[in-house]
């Protein structure tokens, strides 16, 4: 187009007027602040911004180009005008009005410094400016031409809509469409990103020209929208109306994904320009992998058909993709939903086939097109948001996780609808007026929950809801009937019930279809479901066991004598009523999913329960009919196979198990058994409809090692516990059976129970809770001993010390060359690795010694990154590169100095003290590898600078006969006959001396070098050479000399080395040569390091890293590819509001904790040090004078758990990707250069690298809130826009919330991905929303907003608390590889990875969490998935295959509440729907954790919430078909309570002791095997000992026991046994936010009170009161010690769930901290709660929000509350008779008296409570004090009286607290649960009475002896070193930090 231009207007128009006011404002010179351009209200949009960025940017030079940019009648005030003509937006009438401000204040100044003489002009001249840039630098590759190049696109557009404005017309020549800039996520696509390297890539071009093949497709005419078509992703816009945003991200994520695909597959055969069908196959295969299996499933057939044209099959199967990614891309909350997904492709597929071929629909006779047309939106309005509507609406009903489960449907519910044929009557287009789509959310009478009955359903029928039943509720058998005929299916098929019910449809009511499949009911009945094969199985063995001990058996083979296995056969009796208990448990828990049902899944469960209940009877019947009959067996002990006996049991039994027989052969046979769940053959399907459940998922998932393992272990744990478990209690049992107990020490309630019943029940219990427990013991050791063989055999632990790294750094480069160097042929089968010892590595040294330089790159870099890090100082950094130098490609490696550290030194000493031949010498230097590098180095070293520094003729001529009599005397082995090696020390030093002025370089120095080289000449010539005439001829050749020997040593003048005639001898200073002052500052560390230098580095996280590093090395692991060859993968981080980067305020203040800076200097004090050497200053006061506090925010945020140092991790990856594919294509030369160098001065080569990393990793921040923190001007959105500045391949994607003023709607959610540009965020996509995103929990939710915005084959999950190292991400293409080097028939589907706990390095309880979680995530995780394979994801780090996950739900789940642990269900669903997951332990991902007690209790509690949820959930349920201990210590407690208090334990205690009977006492005492638990803690020590040594695993233990570690995870039990119990039956869990401060800080007694009083302090009351009960009444008759050896566990966790969180309190023994803690503790025990008061403020407010699980809790719920608080009566009821008062009187009045005492007491508090309301009016205050005196004078009375009438004694008083302060506590417990009956009356006023003084009496028992031992200061010294006993190895002060507050103020 040619350029024409622009013309003024008519002067008449006076276009330079801005929209003004009346009012005019005085003008100034100077020039103003720029505008605030990210300010805009989200009301206005995007466009304004872009207007304003552009007026800012181009102010400072051109103001009135500025002004025009925002004035009123040109753009931005008119603009926000038109957006929001009322200003009703938020923030919209201050916008405008600072807008119309500034307008005012530079109308008139902006016009004086106006360039040209009207403003059109003045536009026109800069707008020729910029797009002469534009096609300047178009073509350019540096990058300050790149940078101007955006600069002038992004303001060149604009410019040129501003013309068009101001002539109100479409300026015919401007912007051609090859100028236009469009903003880009990775591919520019427009016209001008062609000249782009990535644009470049021949694959990205093929991929292009088959997108956009577009021949053949239907003519335009045919549509509503006609338009001229670009790309195949156009048509599928126009043609279904996908938006504009989600076209381009999906069009730009389909082009990478087979761009990098088709590289793979390429072959050199095929041309790279065409896009090789296989990698289209090959992502066809994938992507509709899940569709196939999904339509198979159903019947039906698919909808992807191609045409009979082979040439069009491309195009055919390209679009079928594309259509998927828009469906997927634009689903929003459906993605969770893959089936719904499906049946929605279904449709489209079918649509989009039709309109390729034209074909004609069968019913409406017309052309084939698409439901809903294709006008803009019409997808999303017409698809995705009435299916999201019902989302969101089920969603609702769940009240914020406190409605009941089976209440709403969530994200499973509502996507197995689709497992059924019954979806397709949704139809296309879709009903909405199916069932499906209601949900009845504003109706009550469909379902109500918590203890409310059910009203009557369309049907007429009646559930039941959280038990409890109306009138009109039938009997059991009816209900059964009525599960059914829910839907009057009778005797009619089908198919005719379907049409049948077609009819209908118009007539009949809609009705909630209920839950689907499953539904998730709170009951601990649930545990027993899911794991009813394991209780079964447990259950049943230990009734055989205990026959068998009861028969005396020693040998296993007696079970098979007749009497024996005839007993034995009983438990199919057992098995038969745990099978109808489950066949209850099944049809009681699906009742409320049976409208989703198959008529036959109801009929089975049906049938299920009639077949339970009848062998229930048959069984017992039978075995009852046939025991012990003569005609069956002998007297004596036979062989039942000899005597062949089939009674009627046997028989019964025979056929009992026919029903399993089926199911146990093909259980033996794997492979036959998965076929079977797998296929869709309807005989294999009604073969296996009684076994296995009709399902979608959890097909084929048996292993057979899996097996094999469970076996191994289950037979030892059955054999233990038979022999040291079960059978040493059946002795006493018997004996116990045998002593009569006639009188009891109570009113004996079951008097004629015989055989002592009590008794025999209070000691099994515990046995059996032991047996049942146990398992997880004999797991940990079976995992200790599996994971640690498997880490010996995988090369674990190798290097642990830098020692060790030392002696095998030489085998670095030969192992790095074999695994991070791609191979030079595909199939070079000789890199693989197969054996044990890594003898290759030598082998790969003599091949591709090339290759070394590659490792040096990669070393140097690694070393650089150390630095950067600060983790070691410049000194280190000289010492540990490797230098760059040509003899790399020789063979020769000049090694780092740290590895070479005092080897010259040593050799000296050696030369000089040697004894011997030559030979002898040499080769005891060449034995120390390290030692020979270091002598012929520095030998090299000192020769290159003689060479370089000496120029004089003569100088030379003696520099090389010196070094020539060396060399001569070196080959000839005569060196120590022709130098005296004594003089070595005198040399050494001068050559130090001299290299010491080469370094430093002074020109003023000359004279001393002089003299240097001199004494040098004199000590090698004179005290060395033995034999110097030859160097003396050299130096005298030139000078006339006597006769006269004596003057023969005289030298010559001028002098050696000195200038002679003004010429210098010498070249000082020495060359300014890179490489040469490298080398000489190289020798000079040669010639001075010491041992020091043996510890580089010194800091511990580096020598950490590197030893990993190492250790990887010789790990297995696959080949990598070529970076262009490699898979592409994407990082995601979802982020919320946490720390990006600590704010300076946030660095420098101290009102309540430590100031971060101040502890993080402490802390990291060689960190630190490091830090201010890199910033070139002394001090924290120098940084801030050199106006460096952005690096110092830096630096501390590195240290914290931020957003900032996780994405400073990630982004390594892009930095090694780089490296690594500037290693594939350089050559030699390039090598020899740094990397950094070679980038810097090769613009295009930069390029390309750029291109190449940006195709093959990207990073997507999900950070929701980033649009509201950046309208609100939130700190962090800055900080993240600097994220984005510095790491320009970062993206973030946020959900936008704007009001739609425009169109009257309340909001409007889009989904937004912006990047930075010229130092503002860019949008580059915007998709819109259905509505809110955030339905069910958030991260899940957060992650599936972002998801969509990912890219490449591969997604990694990474939470922002984690971090990663350059060194570990070279290694991302040989894990990728994973996915493709598969040995199994499929890939793995999820790849885990270790995590290193980086917060462990301070606080003993850091340290304790990092040793616990690097156990899980190494030896557990190990085990699990080699060789178990039934590993999960538990892990962030973890490498999904990403588009496996995307058709299958997502990485994670999002219903709310049950998905609470939401990473782990993605392990679930993967493993569900046939996958599997494989763990990698040679790449590590740094992980941060909690490092106080507090915040590590919240995590815990999340934790235990999870797992609660996880137990009720579908996928635990179908998983568990597939494949407890503070419970044993109540029932022991509460066993012995009853033994004592009732007296049966001192009468069989001294029945046996007068019959002589030992072993009763013993088995009285038998619970000691809750004491194995500690066994749990091996896979720790090995984990430790194999990645340490196990000396160290072993000292480390013992430390970890001094510093209290048992004390911490015995309180985390009670943590998570709390949480855990609440939540399943109550409900109520929610994310716990644990703030993961970095500071350790002083928690008030208070707090600790508030977060441990239910959950540890009242059942450590509890555990204490039962204590002191049983050792009272004990002591009469049992020992000390036997007391001691029952009970020590358990007073010591009691105690530790007491005093645990003062133990683990910074200074919680300060008395300063309890004096404040006693005053803050009082002030909140007595505030007043009410409305808008924090439960930190007021006790009765913390009081109600502690009752918040009970007040939404069913009456199931609430009637097990009561049970259980029933065990609090045992005390009263028992001790009331041991009170002296009673007289020995064993009447039940006794008891009945003892309430009336009590209620007495209540009646006197309550009187007290309602004086006390008056206690604030004036006139009853004195009333008041007199009733109060009354009382007490009273109650003493009324003691004394009872101790004088009727023998009261002092221990009658303690014993009265001991058994009434229980009583009252239950009362509470109780009242709490009825809270709904008597919260309206007085009862709950005087509940909340004794609550508060219950809470007070226990708070200051709590607080006392705190307080004593506080008076004590060794106390307080010896917390502080056991907690922080870490940092006392480390040589750190942590004083200065717990009294830091104190120094700030």
């Amino acid at each position: 187009m040619s350029e024409i231009t622009v013309v003024d207007p008519i002067p008449e128009t006076n276009t330079s007027r801005a929209l003004t006011t009346t009012t005019s404002t005085s003008h100034h010179d100077t020039s103003p602040e720029p505008f605030d351009s990210e300010r805009v209200p989200v009301t206005l949009g995007t466009d304004i911004r872009r207007f304003l960025r552009v007026a800012n940017r181009v102010e400072p030079d051109d103001p009135r180009i500025a002004y025009l940019l925002v004035s009123g009648r040109v753009h931005a005030f008119e603009m926000a005008h038109i957006k929001d003509k009322y200003s009703s937006g938020r923030g919209v009438r201050q916008f405008k009005t600072s807008l119309l401000q500034r307008l005012e204040q530079d109308e008139e100044t902006t016009v004086k410094k106006r360039k040209e003489k009207s403003d059109l002009r003045e536009l026109g001249r800069l707008y020729r400016k910029y797009k002469n840039d534009i096609r300047r630098y178009s073509d350019s590759w540096d990058l300050e031409n790149r940078e101007k190049l955006a600069n002038a696109r992004e303001i060149a557009p604009v410019l040129y809509e501003v013309q068009q404005r101001f002539t109100n017309t479409a300026c015919p020549q401007g912007l051609a469409e090859t100028d236009i800039f469009s903003p880009y996520n990775i591919l520019p696509l427009d016209h001008q990103g062609n000249q782009q390297a990535i644009m470049q890539l021949p694959e990205i071009k093929a991929v292009l020209t088959a997108l956009r093949n577009i021949h053949g497709l239907p003519v335009t005419q045919d549509l509503q929208n006609p338009r001229a078509f670009v790309d195949l992703f156009d048509c599928l816009r126009c043609w279904f109306g996908f938006q504009e945003g989600n076209v381009a991200n999906q069009r730009e994520h389909l082009i990478l994904l087979l761009a990098n695909t088709h590289i793979r597959q390429a072959c050199k055969e095929t041309p790279v320009l065409k896009l090789e069908d296989r990698a289209v196959d090959e992502l066809m295969k994938k992507f509709f992998k899940n569709y196939t299996n999904w339509c198979k499933f159903l019947g039906r057939k698919r909808n992807i058909r191609f045409p009979y044209v082979k040439q069009d099959e491309q195009q055919y199967k390209i679009l079928y993709i594309a259509l998927y990614l828009l469906i997927w891309g634009e689903a929003a909350n459906l993605r969770f939903m893959p089936e719904c997904l499906c049946y929605i492709f279904h449709h489209m597929a079918y649509e989009l086939h039709g309109m390729l071929t034209g074909a004609v629909s069968s019913t409406t006779w017309e052309k084939v097109m698409p439901a809903y047309g294709g006008e803009p939106e019409s997808f999303l309005k017409n698809v995705v948001t009435p299916i999201y509507r019902v989302i969101n609406e089920e969603a609702e009903k769940n009240k914020s996780g406190m409605a009941d489960h089976s209440t709403w449907r969530n994200y499973d519910d509502l996507n197995e609808y689709f497992w059924s044929p019954d979806c397709f009557q949704i139809g296309w287009p879709m009903r909405l007026d199916h069932d499906f789509f209601f949900t009845n959310l504003d109706k009550k009478n469909c379902t109500k929950s918590h203890g409310t009955a059910e009203a009557k359903e369309n049907t007429g029928h009646e559930d039941e809801e959280m038990g409890l039943k109306s009138e009109g509720d039938e009997h059991e058998g009816t209900r059964i009937l009525l599960f059914l005929n829910s839907t009057n299916l009778t005797a009619i098929g089908c198919e005719s019930y379907q049409a049948m019910e077609a009819t209908k449809d118009e007539v009949r009511e809609k009705k909630w279809i209920g839950k689907t499949n499953f539904v998730e009911n709170r009951s601990f009945w649930q545990i027993f479901r899911s794991f009813d094969r394991m209780w079964s199985f447990f259950i049943l063995s230990l009734q055989a066991l205990i026959i068998m001990a009861c028969h005396d058996m020693d040998s296993p083979f007696q079970m098979f004598d007749a009497i024996v296995f005839e007993d034995v056969m009983s438990i199919f009796i057992t098995s038969a009523i745990l099978k109808l208990l489950l066949a209850i448990l099944d049809i009681a828990f699906t009742w409320k999913a049976r409208h989703t049902m198959e008529f036959y899944q109801r009929l089975k469960y049906v049938l299920k329960l009639v077949a339970a209940m009848i062998w229930t009877i048959v069984l017992p019947v039978c075995y009852a009919d046939s025991r012990r009959k003569d005609s069956c067996h002998s007297t004596g002990y036979g062989s039942w196979p000899g005597e062949w006996c089939l009674s009627s049991y046997m028989v019964a039994v025979a056929f009992y198990l026919m029903t399993n027989a089926v199911e146990m052969v093909l259980f033996l046979v794997p492979a036959v058994s998965k076929y079977i769940e797998i296929t869709n053959c309807q005989l294999f399907m009604k073969l296996s409809w009684w076994t296995q459940p009709r399902l979608f998922v959890g097909r084929g998932m048996q292993e057979g090692l899996y097996t094999s393992f469970w076996l191994l272990l289950l037979s030892s744990k059955l054999s233990f516990s038979y022999t040291f478990e079960i059978k040493p209690l059946i002795g006493p049992t018997r004996q116990i059976m045998k002593i009569g107990v006639k009188e009891y020490d109570w009113h004996e309630l079951f008097p004629k129970v015989k055989s002592n019943a009590g008794a025999i029940v209070a000691i099994w219990s515990p046995v059996i809770l032991v047996y049942f427990m146990d398992t997880q013991i004999w797991y940990s050791v079976f995992c200790t001993i599996f994971g640690g063989v498997y880490g010996i055999l995988h090369h674990l632990g190798e290097i642990r010390t830098l020692g060790t790294l030392r002696s095998r750094f030489h085998s670095l480069p030969s192992a790095f060359n074999v695994c991070l160097i791609p191979p030079l042929l595909k199939n070079d089968q000789a890199r693989k690795r197969k054996g044990f010892f890594p003898k290759r590595f030598q082998e790969e040294l003599k091949t591709e010694k090339n290759n070394v330089a590659k490792f040096v790159q990669v070393w140097n870099q690694i070393i650089a990154s150390f630095r950067l890090e600060d983790l070691i100082s410049n000194r280190e950094l000289d010492l540990m590169t490797i230098p760059l130098r040509p003899e790399l490609f020789s063979g020769l490696v000049r090694w780092p100095v740290f590895l070479l550290a005092n080897k010259l030194s040593t050799a000296l000493n050696m030369a000089r003290d040697f004894e011997g031949k030559d030979e002898y010498l040499f080769r005891k230097i060449r034995k120390d590898h390290h030692m020979d590098c270091a002598v012929k180095e520095c030998y090299e070293s000192l020769k290159l600078i003689l060479e370089t520094l000496v120029v004089g003729e003569k100088e030379k001529r003696i520099v090389s006969g010196i070094l020539n009599a060396v060399e001569e005397s070196i080959e000839r082995l005569t060196l120590l006959e022709d130098f005296h090696m004594s003089e070595l020390p005198t040399l050494h030093a001068k050559c130090v001396e001299l290299v010491e002025l080469l370094v430093e370089g002074n020109i003023h120095q000359y004279a001393k070098v002089v003299k240097v080289l001199q004494d040098i000449f004199e000590v090698v010539t004179h005290d060395m050479m033995t034999d110097n005439f030859r160097i003396l001829d050299l130096l005298c050749s030139s000078e006339q000399i006597d006769g006269d020997t004596m003057h023969f040593f005289r030298f010559p003048e001028p002098q050696l080395f000195a200038s002679n005639s003004g010429q210098q001898s010498i070249n000082f200073p020495l060359p300014d040569n890179a490489s040469l002052n490298e080398q000489v500052k190289r020798f000079y560390l040669l010639l001075t390091v010491e041992d020091t230098a043996t510890d580089m580095p010194a800091n511990l996280e580096a020598q950490r890293r590197i030893s990993f590093f190492a250790t990887s090395l010789f790990m297995d692991m696959p080949n990598a590819p070529k970076v262009r060859n490699m898979m592409s993968f994407s990082v995601m981080t979802p982020y919320y509001m946490e720390e990006v980067n600590f704010s300076t305020e946030d660095l420098h203040s101290g009102e309540e904790e430590v100031p971060i800076m101040f502890y993080m200097s402490v802390i990291y004090p060689d960190e630190w040090k490091n830090f201010l050497e890199r910033m070139e200053c002394e001090d924290l006061d120098g940084l801030r004078s050199a106006g460096k506090e952005e690096e110092l925010r830096r630096w501390a945020s590195f240290r914290g758990q931020t957003l900032s140092r996780t994405v400073r991790g990630m982004m390594y990856y892009k930095k090694a990707l780089k490296l690594q594919a500037f290693l594939d294509m350089a050559d030699d030369d390039d090598l020899l250069q740094s990397f950094d160098d070679v980038e810097r001065g090769n613009s295009a080569l930069s390029a390309q690298l750029d291109a190449l990393a940006d195709m093959k990793f990207t990073y997507v921040i999900s950070c929701q809130m980033f649009g509201s923190q950046k309208a609100s001007g939130d700190p962090r959105a800055h900080d993240i826009l600097d994220l984005m500045i510095r790491y320009p391949s970062l993206r973030v994607a946020y959900v936008e919330e704007k009001e739609d003023t425009v169109q009257d709607k309340p909001k409007v959610y889009s989904s937004i991905l912006v990047k930075a540009d010229n130092g503002f965020d860019q949008e580059v996509y915007r998709i819109k929303l259905p509505g809110p995103p955030n339905i069910g929990e958030g991260k899940p939710e957060n992650q599936n907003h972002g998801i969509i915005f990912t890219r490449g084959e591969a997604l990694q999950t990474i939470d922002m608390n984690q971090d990663n190292y350059l060194e570990e991400a070279f290694k991302i293409r040989n894990v990728l590889q994973e996915f493709l080097q598969h040995q199994r028939q499929q890939p793995p589907t999820i790849l885990g990875l270790r995590e290193h706990i980086f917060t462990g390095s301070v606080s003993s309880l850091a340290w304790f969490m990092s040793y616990q979680e690097t156990s899980f995530v190494t030896i557990g995780q190990r085990l699990l998935a080699h060789p178990l394979r039934v590993r999960f994801h538990y892990g962030h780090p973890d490498f999904f295959d990403r588009m496996f996950h995307i058709t299958r739900g997502g990485i994670s789940k999002a219903s709310k509440t049950i998905n609470l642990s939401e990473d782990v269900f993605a392990g679930f669903n993967s493993t569900l729907r046939r996958g599997y997951i494989t763990y990698h332990e040679y790449l590590q991902v740094g992980k941060g954790r909690d490092v106080c007690l507090n915040q590590i209790s919240k995590f815990e509690a999340k934790v235990a919430n999870g797992n609660s949820e996880q137990t009720v959930s579908r996928d635990i349920y179908r998983l568990a078909r597939r494949l407890i201990s503070v419970i044993g210590i109540y029932v022991f407690l509460y066993g012995q309570l009853y033994l004592v208090l009732s007296g049966l334990e001192r009468a069989l205690l001294l029945q046996a002791r007068m019959q002589n009977i030992e072993s009763l006492e013993t088995a009285l005492a038998s619970q000691s095997f809750i004491q194995l638990g500690l066994l749990t803690g091996l896979p720790m020590v090995m984990e430790i000992g194999l990645e340490k040594g196990f000396l160290t695993a072993v000292k480390d233990f013992v430390l970890m026991q001094l510093q209290l570690a048992a004390v911490f995870f015995t309180f985390s039990l009670g943590t998570k046994a709390h949480y855990y119990g609440r939540t399943i039956l109550h409900g109520g869990a929610k994310y716990r936010p644990t703030g993961r401060k970095v500071v350790v800080f002083h928690a008030s007694f208070t707090e600790n009170y508030r977060l441990y009083s239910r959950s540890h302090y009242v059942k450590g009351f509890e555990l204490l009161l039962l204590l002191i009960v049983y050792d009272l009444f004990r002591r009469s008759y049992e020992s000390s010690m036997a007391y001691v050896l029952i009970t020590y566990s358990i007073w010591f966790m009691s105690i530790t769930w007491l005093f645990a969180p003062f133990l683990f309190n910074p200074s919680g023994f300060n008395w300063g901290n309890i004096v404040d803690d006693w005053k803050d503790w009082n002030k909140w025990i007595k505030q007043q709660g009410g409305i808008g008061i924090q439960q930190d403020k007021s006790w009765e407010s913390w009081w109600n929000d502690e009752q918040a699980h009970l007040r939404h809790s069913g009456l199931t719920a609430r009637l097990t509350e009561i049970f259980l608080s029933l065990r609090f009566f045992i005390y009263q009821y028992g001790l009331v008779y041991h009170l002296d008062i009673s007289q020995d009187n064993k009447n039940f009045l006794v008891y009945v008296l003892s309430w009336v005492v009590i209620f007495a007491i209540f009646l006197l508090v309550q009187a007290a409570v309602k004086l006390g309301r008056l206690l604030f009016s004036a006139s009853y205050h004195l009333i008041f004090r007199l009733f109060k005196a009354c009382l007490f004078l009273g109650v003493l009375a009324t003691i004394i009286s009872l101790s004088v009438i009727c023998q009261l004694s002092l221990k009658d008083l303690i014993v009265c607290c001991l058994a009434f302060l229980p009583t009252g506590w239950g009362l509470i417990l109780i009242a709490q649960a009825v809270r709904p009956k008597i919260q309206d009356t007085g009862l709950w006023e005087l509940t909340r009475v004794l609550a508060q003084a219950y809470d007070y009496g226990m708070g200051a028992v709590l607080f006392a002896p705190i307080a004593c031992l506080a008076w004590m200061p060794i106390v307080s010294a010896f917390q502080t070193r056991f907690l922080f006993n870490e940092a006392f190895k480390r040589r750190l002060h942590i004083q200065p930090i717990l009294a830091g507050k104190k120094k700030q103020s």
